[in-house]
C-alpha cells in the first residue's frame, strides 16, 4: 500500500537581535534551514511559505532569507504581524505548507532565540520539554 500524501502546515519563529537587513535575513535562513532539517523536508515538496514580522522589523523582507536557503522556486509571501500588546519583539514567523506522508504528530515545529517561550509545549531540547502549558501564540 502506498503513503498518502498531505499538505501539512509547519510553524517557527525566531527572534532577531535588532532591525537591521543581515539580521533579518541570517535569523530567517537559520530558521528556514532548522525547519527543513528537523522534518527533512526537499524544497521540492513546499507548496508555500508565510513569513511575518513584528511591526518593529522592517529594514528586509524575510523571504530573502528564504531564498538563501533555498527556497528560489517556492512561493513566499510576507507580512507584518498584529501588535499585540505584550507580544514578543523583534520576532520572524513562519508557516511553511509542505507535502509529505507524516502525520500530524510527527511534524516537528522550530522555536529558536526567545522565540521559544511563544510556544513551549512545542520546543523540544534546551528550549523546552514539551511539558509546559503556557501558550502566548
Amino acid at each position: 500500500m502506498s503513503e498518502r500524501w498531505r499538505v501539512r502546515g509547519i510553524r517557527g519563529a525566531i527572534t532577531v537581535p535588532r532591525n537591521d537587513a543581515q539580521d533579518i535575513i541570517d535569523a530567517t535562513y537559520e530558521l528556514v534551514t532548522e525547519i527543513m532539517q528537523r522534518n527533512a523536508v526537499d524544497p521540492e515538496e513546499i507548496a508555500s511559505v508565510i513569513f511575518t514580522v513584528t511591526p518593529d522589523l522592517d529594514a528586509a523582507f524575510p523571504a530573502v532569507g528564504g531564498r538563501k536557503a533555498g527556497l528560489s522556486a517556492v512561493p513566499l509571501i510576507c507580512a507584518t504581524e498584529i501588535p499585540v500588546p505584550g507580544g514578543q519583539a523583534r520576532c520572524v514567523r513562519v508557516l511553511m505548507h509542505v507535502n509529505t506522508t507524516k502525520s500530524q504528530a510527527e511534524i516537528q515545529h522550530v522555536y529558536l532565540g526567545e522565540a521559544a517561550a511563544l510556544r513551549p509545549d512545542l520546543c523540544s531540547g534546551p528550549a523546552g520539554n514539551g511539558e509546559a502549558k503556557e501558550v502566548r501564540e
